[in-house]
C-alpha cells in the first residue's frame, strides 16, 4: 500500500489554491481548508477530488479516504484528530455530499 506522501507526490500541484470552503446541502459551512503548513496535503487532496467529481459526494469521499492512506485508520480511531478526513468519513456514513468553493484568495 502506498503512503499518503507517496500518493501526494503523484498528484497535480495545487499551490495556486489558497483555501477550499466546504458546505452542507443546506448551505451551512462544513469546514474551511486553508493552504498553510499542516493542511497543504488536504488542499491537494480536496482540489483533486473536486476536479474529478465536482463535489465531495460518496464516491469522491471514498477515493479521498484511500488517498489519505494510513491517516484514514488513525482518523477512524481518533475522531477530531484529522478534521479533513472526518468530513470524508461523515459523507460516506451519511450519504450527504458537500459542495465546495475553491478560492485563490481567502
Amino acid at each position: 500500500m502506498k503512503t499518503f506522501s507517496e500518493i501526494l507526490s503523484s498528484m497535480a500541484n495545487a499551490d495556486h489554491v489558497k483555501c477550499i470552503a466546504l458546505f452542507h446541502s443546506d448551505g451551512s459551512e462544513a469546514g474551511l481548508i486553508e493552504n498553510k503548513p499542516g493542511s497543504q496535503g488536504s488542499i491537494k487532496v480536496y482540489h483533486h477530488l473536486l476536479q474529478k467529481w465536482g463535489s465531495i459526494n460518496v464516491e469522491a469521499a471514498r477515493e479521498g479516504l484511500e488517498i489519505y492512506s494510513e491517516h484514514t485508520a488513525d482518523a477512524q480511531s481518533n475522531f477530531g484528530k484529522h478534521p479533513n478526513i472526518d468530513l470524508l468519513l461523515n459523507v460516506v456514513a451519511s450519504g450527504n455530499p458537500l459542495k465546495a468553493t475553491v478560492s485563490k484568495n481567502c
